[in-house]
């Protein structure tokens, strides 16, 4: 008989779950029989696991109880093989038990049948024995016993057994029929979710904003339900398509560093079909509900450039509108190439980039962070960092005229602006000004010359001195 008390909190719950499972037709592997396991991640919440073990099977049908696989496979992906002797036997069905062993899992499976429920007299310790019906497990548990109806545990409850169909791990029952040697190792390989992994990436800019360290990590996330010892490692970077359930829409639920000619990788990159596979170089433990780090790269002396962008909008070029903006924010930029001729040159999984900088102290501070996407190499990367503290803009609207259009698409405008940059800081600074111009567009006139940066922008490099200010004017004709 087993037996649980008040508040279902018997530990010798989990021991006993072993005499249901010891079955005479089953066969039980552990992780005491893993040879080695290789755990592959993927960006969405996705792994690919292959747990390799060696085994003793029985001649002809037999059950095969591999425990201690992830509680959130998915069981239609997994395949059992012999590794040291192939087609050694067939597997003809298949049963994953993920309804693991609890004390409420223990009343929800008892209702409907009778348990012992045992009293112990506090003042004698004499303890007394009494049958009752488990009516119901739902948000508590009912009992009848003999003519009465009692909720709650009235003392300890005795069960006769552990339901088979409960186990203390998540297992992958198989049945096989096999027809070579008993002992063989075999790989049980399978997709599960609950396994991700994201990279971060750390900067630290120099003083005068041209350079910078970057070093790189990767975060592991584990959240199976499964250990995964010495684990051979491996990530892949891309976006990998998955099918979806027909009922389910949208998708499931990833500071210095030593001088170098160029990005040292921490990790083995290779190209695979259209991804990247990085692949740690030891083995390594990724425990059930633990998140980990391990270094994906460092480079140092990495060439940067920073911006000030002042970006405008297309509407006002399109009617009358005065005052644009008193003390507009100037956005912050740092970009940097992923060239090997600037010291990286290795493709950079999507993640977050967060950027420091030292104070007067040597101290490093936190100035802005942004988030990439899948960079290849010779790439760009450019990180918006927040706005410029002491270099506004106040703009305004000087002139506008409707010169025709009656129709549809056959209006001519011609509008004049204002544009005051001003600068705080004790040094000069270049402000990137850049206008989206709707239409077919012109620059009449101007105080400075612009660059056309797309069919769409007119871009102006504007020089604004230390602690003082530069006034931009300019005249556009726009045709619709």
């Amino acid at each position: 008989m087993r037996s649980i008390s008040a508040p279902f909190a018997l530990a010798a719950l989990t021991v006993l779950a072993q005499s249901a499972l010891a079955q005479s037709t089953e066969q039980r592997s552990t992780l005491a029989d893993q040879q080695e396991v290789a755990v592959t991640i993927y960006n969405d919440n996705l792994a690919l696991v292959k747990d390799q073990r060696r085994v003793s099977l029985s001649g002809g049908k037999s059950a095969l109880a591999f425990r201690d696989v992830s509680a959130r496979m998915r069981p239609e992906t997994a395949l059992l093989r012999s590794v040291s002797a192939p087609g050694a036997f067939s597997v003809l069905e298949q049963n994953f038990d993920f309804d693991l062993l609890t004390p409420q899992k223990m009343l929800e499976k008892y209702v409907g049948q009778t348990v012992n429920v045992v009293r112990t007299n506090p003042a004698t310790g004499v303890e007394t024995t009494e049958v009752a019906t488990v009516l119901s497990a739902n948000n508590g548990v009912v009992l009848k016993i003999g003519q009465r109806i009692e909720t709650g545990i009235p003392g300890r409850l005795v069960f006769g057994d552990v339901p088979a169909n409960l186990r203390d791990r998540p297992t992958l029952v198989m049945a096989l029929d096999n027809k070579g040697v008993a002992q063989q190792d075999v790989e049980l390989s399978y997709l599960t979710s609950g396994l991700g992994w994201k990279a971060d990436y750390v900067v630290e800019l120099n003083a005068a904003d041209d350079k910078l360290d970057m070093s790189g990590w990767v975060t592991l996330t584990n959240t199976s339900g499964a250990t995964y010892r010495n684990a051979k490692l491996q990530l892949v970077a891309g976006d990998v398509n998955q099918v979806q359930p027909e009922l389910q829409r949208g998708r499931p639920v990833l500071m210095a560093a030593p001088i170098a000619a160029k990005a040292e990788s921490r990790m083995a990159e290779e190209a695979l079909f259209e991804y990247h596979l990085y692949t740690l170089d030891r083995p390594t433990t990724i425990a059930e509900n633990q998140t980990k780090q391990v270094a994906l790269m460092s480079a140092s002396g990495v060439p940067a450039r920073k911006e000030l962008l002042l970006q405008g909008n297309d509407y006002y070029y399109q009617g009358a509108a005065g005052d644009l903006g008193q003390k507009m924010k100037v956005a912050v930029f740092v970009e940097f190439d992923n060239k090997e001729s600037a010291r990286l040159g290795m493709p950079l999984p999507k993640g977050v980039v967060r950027v420091y900088k030292k104070d007067s102290a040597g101290n490093a501070q936190f100035i802005g962070e942004d988030r990439i996407d899948h960079t290849p190499k010779n790439e760009k990367v450019r990180l918006k960092l927040g706005d410029a503290f002491d270099v506004t803009a106040d703009k305004k609207q000087t002139d506008f005229k409707k010169l025709s259009g009656t129709g549809k698409y056959n209006y001519v405008f011609e509008s004049a602006y204002q544009l005051v940059l001003k600068n705080a800081k004790k040094e000069a600074v270049t402000v990137t000004v850049q206008e989206p111009m709707p239409g077919d567009w012109q620059i009449l006139s101007a105080s400075q010359a612009h660059t056309k940066g797309a069919a769409n922008t007119a871009v102006w490099k504007v020089n604004v001195p230390a602690e003082g200010s530069t006034v931009l004017t300019y005249r556009a004709l726009v045709r619709y």
